[in-house]
């Protein structure tokens, strides 16, 4: 098992990464409870949640709360059936909520813990690889109609355990979705380990080097969370791909591509508007191949309304002033934050939609 130690203000937690863990959670845990509830989803629960309820000692009250599959369980409506159930529960200030799943169920659940009697403990247990980042770091929210995690929190868990043994149970479209944000982790800290992750087939990770690969980015979001937690700095520069991606998870609706596969989509968008705004030399073409090869929905651009697609993007945390702040690359493992007018960020998208909407619809038609 592999230990790391997440640093935040309202307290430090510890990130445990090995097989099997879920069967050993009781003995993981650092604080005793007497009542738990396992918010997870009707992909992972039958999966996984009997052996997580099982590992547990008959001193404890263990529940569970079954939501749909999918970022459509990131809504006001779930959230509110899940504080019902918190109160049916009578879960109180030494309760403890577990986030069985992926990102979307780790971010509900903890906005639920967070804002229940103004905060109570939760612990991530991440079961894709996407979630290897949103586990870390203390964001929940959910979201709006009009924009992604536009109605959140920053708050810690208290432990995440991450058992690998669940990932192996993943769709080639989940593996594509969590590499989006290893592959971001590698370009905001390490050329090396970018150029080493364009070598990688998706189709065929030995589970080594996915091991690696997730200890690394789990490595490089806890250096910058723990530096501004808050995201007044440097924390912002985790937004890379972002702005583009909430915009078009929002346009196509909340479903049709992964977050993951988004992110992948945006940071090449913002590989495009650094060379043409810094002049940065960074590996585009290489990366364009790189998810051509992987079979990431590029095509979809293609369907995209820019202006729409604009007016999305300027709903997004990082606009301020009515202006949006781009998260950008001087090179791999060099970011920055610059502010891009919309007449800008038009030309490029319709530059980007152009070349690369186009030009995969029309190799795969």
């Amino acid at each position: 098992m592999t230990t790391l130690t997440i640093r935040s203000s309202s307290n430090d937690y510890q990130v445990n990464i090995g097989a099997g863990l879920r069967h050993q959670l009781s003995d993981l845990l650092k604080n005793n409870y007497s009542k738990v509830l396992v918010i997870t989803d009707s992909s992972v629960a039958p999966l996984y949640l009997k052996d997580v309820v099982a590992a547990f000692g008959s001193d404890t009250v263990v529940s569970s709360e079954i939501v749909p599959a999918g970022e459509q369980s990131k809504s006001v409506i779930c959230y509110s059936g899940l504080l019902d159930r918190c109160l049916e529960d009578q879960l109180d200030r030494s309760s403890l909520i577990i986030a069985l799943g992926g990102g979307v169920i780790g971010d509900l659940a903890g906005f639920v813990a967070a804002t229940y009697l103004r905060g109570i403990d939760f612990l991530q247990m991440p079961t894709t690889i996407l979630a290897h980042d949103s586990s870390v770091g203390g964001k929940v929210a959910i979201n709006h109609d009009k924009g992604k995690n536009l109605i959140g929190s920053f708050y810690s868990p208290v432990q995440v355990i991450y058992d690998t043994e669940t990932i192996t149970t993943l769709s080639i479209q989940e593996v594509r979705s969590g590499y989006g944000e290893v592959v971001k982790h590698a370009l905001l800290s390490d050329s090396k380990w970018f150029q080493h992750l364009m070598d990688t087939s998706l189709e065929s990770i030995e589970e080594d080097d996915l091991i690696d690969h997730l200890t690394s980015g789990i490595r490089v979001k806890a250096q910058i969370v723990e530096s501004d937690e808050r995201e007044t700095g440097v924390r912002k520069h985790l937004n890379l791909g972002h702005t583009l991606a909430h915009a078009l998870e929002a346009e196509f609706g909340y479903g049709e591509v992964t977050h993951g596969e988004a992110v992948a989509i945006g940071m090449l968008f913002a590989m495009k508007i650094s060379q043409v705004k810094l002049a940065a030399k960074l590996p585009y073409s290489q990366y364009q191949k790189w998810l051509d090869d992987n079979n990431y929905p590029l095509h979809l651009l293609a369907r995209i309304d820019v202006e729409a697609t604009l007016k999305r993007m300027k709903l997004d945390k990082k606009t301020l002033e009515n202006s949006i702040h781009y998260v950008l690359l001087n090179e791999v493992g060099s970011p920055t934050v610059i502010k891009l007018t919309d007449q800008e960020l038009i030309q490029s998208l319709n530059d980007f939609v152009q070349k690369e909407g186009g030009r995969i619809v029309d190799q795969r038609s």
